[in-house]
């Protein structure tokens, strides 16, 4: 599956649907929920193969935000209020290892800095896929999100 990070509006998710199986029913989740009435935490979109974590967070700003990057799974972040900077590198540039690779979590993390900085506003999203390490949460203020997990086979 060829790698490359994305970001835009949820409008056009259905540009993006022949990259992966998965991703139909991660956006169509995105599309469809009501989020005003669901909870944080996990839902149940495909069993493991695809869920949805949805919270609340203060952004943690550019300095706080850790850069990961997963191996199983890729991320759709999706910004429902509020707006996102998400740090963003090539994996391969990633040298400086914080903790080892932990499989039950699907996620390393890195004393690395992004090369890049994305502003992700209300209605937008961005893939990463395991050749984007990424670093969420990098703004200010609540935000509101979605991020779906898709399996990847």
């Amino acid at each position: 599956m060829p790698g490359t990070m994305i970001l835009d509006l949820l409008v056009n998710a259905h540009l993006y649907l022949d990259l992966h199986p998965g991703l139909a029913r991660g956006f169509q989740f995105l599309e469809e929920s009501a989020f005003e009435s669901l909870n944080d935490g996990r839902h149940e979109i495909d069993g493991d193969r695809v869920f949805a974590l949805l919270s609340h967070d203060e952004g943690k700003g550019q300095e706080q935000a850790r850069i990961e990057h997963h191996r199983q799974y890729l991320d759709i972040q999706y910004v429902i209020d509020g707006e996102d900077r998400i740090g963003w590198m090539p994996t391969s540039r990633c040298q400086r290892l914080a903790s080892d690779f932990e499989p039950d979590g699907d996620v390393a993390f890195y004393f690395d800095r992004p090369t890049n900085w994305l502003v992700v506003p209300e209605g937008s999203f961005a893939v990463f896929f395991p050749t984007d390490a990424h670093a969420p949460l990098g703004g200010s203020g609540e935000i509101f999100k979605a991020v779906v997990k898709v399996l990847l086979d």
